[in-house]
């Protein structure tokens, strides 16, 4: 359990110590899980020093706006997350498709960031990490190892990206303003499907005991954070939702398999609503439908393996989106000949054309699994399909040049929009897509046995009480005894008393 991050206790007083003392010094308080699922419990005195910290700054204050209620400045907060209901003149669908809007996010514009604060705050408060000696090694695929960066950062310990060379230039330019060195920045061969040598590199890193590897695949605190903090954002908007209009149904919720940190609110939802998992993947390598493999640039959602903390036994589906959708959707959603074509010849309303910029490959990756689903459920307007939208289209403006250049070589007319349109949303079909059985459950399952077990270390028996739901809802109370140890923490600490 050590190596998954799971401990209800203080494991090393001399490493605790030494982090009060740090964390004392450099004036970081640590917010609770609790306040993050609902920052309307802040403390009044962090709200009002807050005002003073800009959203991308690097101040601790900045960790209590990890959350899904910021608004739109990112420095004030909102009653019920950011979101937006897509219309059916752009899905093509009568079902309600209602996105959260993760780049209002600090720091990173991104989601992300919940995952990072999910994994390295246990660690602090339980004596596991000691910012004084230790390196957080973050292994990525982009917002992730962005995300501990930020964090470690703002918490006075130092963090290391490890991402594969070919991700987006954005994702290079952000690091290279937040790490504390270049060297801090390792670029491991290939792009978004080169999940394998990232884990290779850091093997080779943790040869070294300072380096302490936070893999977002196998940490469970990247899935309870997204179980409670967004799994109860998504269920606050559904909330509103209803209480506009009576009859809805949140029948399912979306997400793409990832590291399996986002997909974990599917659980929350399951849980409390009775919505159904689809987890969602790239065409170009079907894992989950195909046991299959190969390369795709929908960055974020990784592949080639099931992630260690993905519940598979509770997914519902597997859906496979290609990249060149969400490609040529990025070029349609972001320019100015694409924005015109959706008001003027679809008839797209104007509020939901401003909100597209917040939709990053990865996000449209989702929204098109969304309307698939709902096409192959024939899913109606008292449906509601939830999805998040993980990072922003500013993460891939040099993404959009090159699918300029590769797909509409004589330029971006109306022609072009249209047939960009036709082609991947109102073309959407329900191939590449299967309602799971508990076989398939358990293909996808055991498929995570060679990666975990015969490559990672972890133990045939850790590996196999996954499989049973009891094992998720155990380890699901351990997020109270953290928020217990983070507020004994704060309190030896003296910071939120002093602001």
């Amino acid at each position: 359990m050590k190596q998954l991050g799971l401990e209800r206790d203080v494991v090393d007083q001399s490493v605790y110590d030494n982090t009060v003392a740090r964390f004392c010094e450099r004036q970081v308080a640590v917010p609770t899980f609790s306040q993050l699922v609902d920052p309307a419990t802040i403390p009044a005195n962090v709200t009002a020093a807050l005002k003073g910290v800009g959203p991308d700054d690097a101040h601790a204050l900045n960790l209590f706006r990890i959350h899904w209620y910021n608004d739109a400045d990112r420095t004030g907060t909102v009653p019920v997350p950011a979101h937006v209901v897509l219309p059916s003149e752009l899905t093509g669908v009568d079902a309600r498709i209602v996105v959260l809007l993760a780049d209002r996010f600090p720091m990173i514009g991104a989601h992300k960031v919940l995952a990072t604060f999910g994994c390295l705050a246990p660690r602090v408060v339980t004596g596991q990490f000691d910012p004084t000696r230790h390196k957080a090694i973050w292994p990525s695929t982009g917002n992730y190892c962005r995300g501990g960066v930020a964090v470690s950062r703002i918490m006075g310990c130092h963090g290391v990206a490890v991402l594969p060379e070919g991700m987006s230039q954005e994702r290079f330019e952000w690091l290279e303003r937040w790490v504390v060195d270049d060297s801090d920045i390792i670029r491991t061969p290939g792009t978004e499907s080169n999940v394998k040598e990232i884990y290779d590199e850091c093997a080779r890193l943790a040869v070294d005991p300072a380096n302490i590897i936070f893999n977002q695949f196998s940490e469970l605190g990247n899935s309870l954070g997204h179980y409670f903090a967004t799994g109860r954002a998504i269920e606050h908007v559904f909330e509103e939702m209803s209480a506009g209009e009576s009859g809805l149904r949140l029948q399912a919720f979306v997400s793409a398999t990832g590291s399996a940190g986002t997909i974990g609110a599917g659980d929350y939802l399951k849980e409390h609503l009775g919505t159904r998992i689809g987890a969602v993947e790239a065409l170009e390598c079907p894992t989950m439908l195909e046991n299959g493999f190969g390369a795709h640039n929908i960055q974020g959602i990784g592949d080639k393996h099931i992630p260690l903390i993905l519940n598979a036994m509770n997914m519902d589906f597997a859906i496979a989106v290609s990249d060149r959708a969400t490609d040529r959707l990025n070029v349609l959603f972001n320019t100015d000949t694409g924005r015109s074509h959706l008001e003027k010849r679809r008839a797209v309303p104007s509020e939901t054309i401003e909100v597209l910029s917040s939709f990053g490959l990865s996000s449209i990756c989702n929204i098109l699994a969304a309307i698939k689903l709902a096409k192959q459920q024939g899913y109606d307007r008292h449906d509601v399909i939830a999805t998040v939208a993980t990072d922003g289209a500013p993460m891939y403006h040099s993404e959009r040049h090159i699918a300029l250049q590769k797909y509409f070589p004589d330029g971006f007319d109306d022609l072009a929009a249209s047939e960009v349109f036709g082609e991947h949303l109102l073309g959407v079909s329900i191939d590449n897509m299967i309602e799971l059985t508990r076989n398939d459950r358990l293909r996808l399952f055991n498929l995570g046995y060679y990666t975990w077990v015969e490559q990672q270390g972890i133990s045939s028996d850790e590996f196999q009480m996954r499989m049973d739901q009891s094992f998720w809802t155990g380890v699901r109370t351990i997020v109270k005894d953290w928020d217990e140890m983070i507020g004994e923490f704060n309190d030896r600490t003296g910071v939120l008393k002093s602001l």
